[in-house]
């Protein structure tokens, strides 16, 4: 049901050498790029028509209108389960907990007498968020997307979600309700590659966002290349990725739902277990069998994503190798599962997140740890970072300088501006003085 690879014995490769014996998924931007291009373009020119024209190519549905009426949004809310509407208010609760406290102020820094340098942090002033509506529905993404952008102190928050037939051309309504909760009423019908091209031009009924965040399929992620440079993205966010570092101490059971728990996302999600111990492997592989037989995706989704070249038991020789495997492979999500948990933890360089014993798995995460769940693929946790607060932030420095500072420093700007041959640079200065080179 899932490969195994045995890195014991012989020293462990460093750097690409390490990356490139570990399994990932086939996931080509570059090719679906040139797909969504002419789709991009279509909405570029033609606005509200063309989703209209691609909801009913893609989802089924022929639209009224893009943009979610309020009476939808009211009525969602209204047949919500109590329940779900329970857990919803929870996850927000706790989402804002923890996003609250990333909050950045205004820092100043005095560098000399009387000359300082300040970094103030201003939001970006609107924000586009994508939640995802394809295989499965993700009110728990619009959490993850609005709640740090209120945070921050967006002031002008969009979503889009794919329209549903099912639903009559609205987004799912669960996923209506949660824009409710959140104080969301700017909700569109849009999805995939459209919903990333009407936030980046603009259309009729939505104007454009300097920022489009979220999950996505490979289709929103080749969007998002094509318009970097013109808004800012998140990430180009690939298939779902769990890896557990694990030694004997580790409850297989545990192991192999956490396994499942994401190869039950998509059939190109990644699950790795990294492990120093046979017996383990052997164990979860054997409590594998019956708990995917028991799971309701286990045809469409787990089978194939356990099966897949993505998803792997990794043998190590001890946990430190273990450790530089999940740091080379960088999973969005990180388990470990191992004596001593947190004190390995502390060790991990590249993870999206990390789960810190049997009583923190990834599902939490994704709904109500607190912590966001739009986190980085495919290896890219090695430079990138997952949602926060910080992404809809800028830093701005603030120069202020008195007359006296700037005199002070006026011959080390000349004399390099005009090592690079920029006189002017330093001319600029000179023009406030009678300057001389001093002695």
């Amino acid at each position: 049901m899932i490969s195994r690879i045995d890195l014991r014995g012989d020293a462990l490769p460093e750097g690409g050498a390490l990356r490139d014996l570990l399994p990932r998924a086939d996931f080509d931007v570059t090719a679906a790029l040139e797909k969504v291009r002419p789709i991009c373009e279509d909405v570029h020119h033609r606005g509200d028509a063309a989703l209209i024209d691609f909801a009913a190519k893609f989802d089924g549905v022929r639209l009224e209108q893009v943009r979610v009426p309020a009476a939808a949004l009211t009525a969602a809310l209204e047949q919500l389960d109590p329940a779900v509407r329970a857990a919803l208010e929870e996850s927000i609760r706790r989402a804002r907990i923890v996003h609250r406290e990333q909050r950045r102020t205004t820092k100043v820094t005095q560098v000399v007498p009387g000359g300082t340098v300040a970094e103030k942090w201003v939001p970006v002033d609107r924000v586009g968020i994508y939640a995802p509506g394809g295989r499965s529905v993700y009110p728990s993404s619009v959490i993850m997307g609005v709640v740090p952008a209120q945070e921050a102190g967006v002031e002008s928050i969009a979503l889009a979600s794919p329209a549903q037939a099912e639903f009559d051309g609205l987004p799912h309504p669960t996923i209506l309700a949660a824009c409710v909760l959140l104080g969301i009423d700017e909700v569109y019908a849009a999805g995939g590659a459209t919903a990333v091209a009407m936030f980046a031009y603009g259309t009729e009924s939505c104007l454009p966002a300097n920022l489009v965040v979220g999950p996505g399929n490979i289709w929103v992620a080749a969007a998002k290349r094509y318009f970097t440079g013109i808004i800012g993205i998140d990430a180009e966010a690939g298939p779902t990725e769990i890896a557990v570092l694990a030694d004997e101490t580790a409850d297989p059971v545990h192991v192999a739902a956490d396994l499942i728990s994401q190869a039950e996302h998509d059939p190109l999600a990644a699950a790795v277990l990294v492990t120093d111990s046979a017996e383990l492997a052997a164990a979860v592989e054997k409590e594998l069998e019956p708990q995917v037989a028991a799971a309701k995706h286990r045809e469409e989704r787990i089978t194939p994503a356990l099966n897949g070249r993505q998803s792997a038991i990794v043998l190590v020789e001890n946990i430190e190798d273990g450790l530089a495997v999940v740091n080379a492979y960088g999973a969005e999500h990180l388990e470990i599962q191992t004596r001593d948990a947190a004190a390995v933890a502390e060790k991990v360089r590249n993870a999206g997140a990390v789960f810190v014993g049997p009583w923190s798995p990834v599902s939490l995460g994704d709904y109500c740890a607190g912590s966001n769940h739009v986190l980085p693929t495919g290896g890219c946790a090695c430079h990138s970072s997952g949602l926060s607060v910080q992404s809809f932030l800028r830093g701005i420095h603030i120069v202020d300088y008195t007359r006296d500072a700037l005199a002070e420093v006026t011959h080390h700007v000349v004399t390099l501006a005009e090592a690079e041959d920029l006189p002017a640079h330093g001319a600029a200065l000179k023009a406030r003085f009678d300057w001389k080179v001093p002695s």
